[in-house]
């Protein structure tokens, strides 16, 4: 019994001990313990993390930013453009309409409809600022016509030419690619880019290059030097414009 008793004591004393010796060395260590930390063991069939912006970021891109992220170099005139290594005639749309009367629908008003023909609408132009006020017919229909913001020959020139056929289509029908503007502004926009064309609606200028900038990166396109200061200096005015729909990127 006597040997039981002291055999606690020294079991009480040593235990004591030790902790008077940890409590000394947490007090002359401050921050040298830290307590367990639980840990969240991530489920094995959890999806892997998304790298790729959502819609929300892109649109939310600076121009200015995303100008910056393409490629510069003078154009590759060597390839030999044709416009039909790109398309021949418009595509279908979901709806089975083609692609033209979907993007007259899309960018007039007052749009009335002969199944799927727009036979009448007002353009509200973003070339030129003008109000067109558009009626199907042999003499009247070229009043309206469908650009393609990046020029398809320009298109060629800075990157396309290496594109397979389907890649080449789809730019050529891409709706971000496309816009319903007055026929003559865009005779006279033809193929040039940014450096030698502007519309001369001086707002639209803004969100014209934006969209050109837009196109560009979804595609992998570059930007000569002339061109991309051009870009620079429109952009200079309006240091808040975004990006236009960089889907699918």
């Amino acid at each position: 019994m006597h040997h039981g008793v002291s055999y606690r004591i020294r079991r009480i004393v040593s235990v004591f001990v030790a902790l008077f010796s940890f409590a000394l060395f947490i007090f002359l260590n401050p921050g040298s313990y830290q307590p367990a930390q639980s840990v969240e063991i991530a489920p094995t069939d959890a999806p892997p993390i998304e790298l790729k912006a959502t819609q929300e970021q892109i649109d939310s891109f600076l121009a200015s930013d995303v100008l910056e992220k393409l490629a510069v170099q003078e154009k590759n005139t060597s390839e030999k453009y044709y416009r039909k290594l790109f398309y021949d005639n418009w595509g279908m749309t979901d709806s089975g309409c083609n692609v033209r009367e979907a993007i007259l629908a899309r960018d007039m008003s007052d749009v009335v409809l002969n199944g799927c023909k727009v036979a009448s609408g007002v353009l509200n132009d973003p070339y030129t600022g003008k109000i067109i006020n558009f009626r199907r017919g042999q003499d009247t229909s070229s009043e309206v016509q469908i650009d393609h913001v990046v020029a398809l020959s320009n298109a060629w020139a800075t990157g396309a030419y290496a594109f397979d056929g389907d890649k080449r289509y789809e730019i050529s029908q891409d709706p971000l690619n496309l816009i319903a503007v007055d026929g003559p502004a865009n005779q006279e926009k033809s193929d040039q880019d940014a450096s030698d064309w502007l519309p001369s609606n001086t707002a639209f200028r803004c969100e014209y290059v934006a969209r050109q900038i837009s196109v560009k990166y979804k595609y992998k396109l570059w930007v000569t030097p002339s061109e991309k200061t051009k870009m620079r200096e429109v952009l200079s005015t309006c240091p808040e414009q975004s990006t236009l729909g960089l889907e699918n990127l």
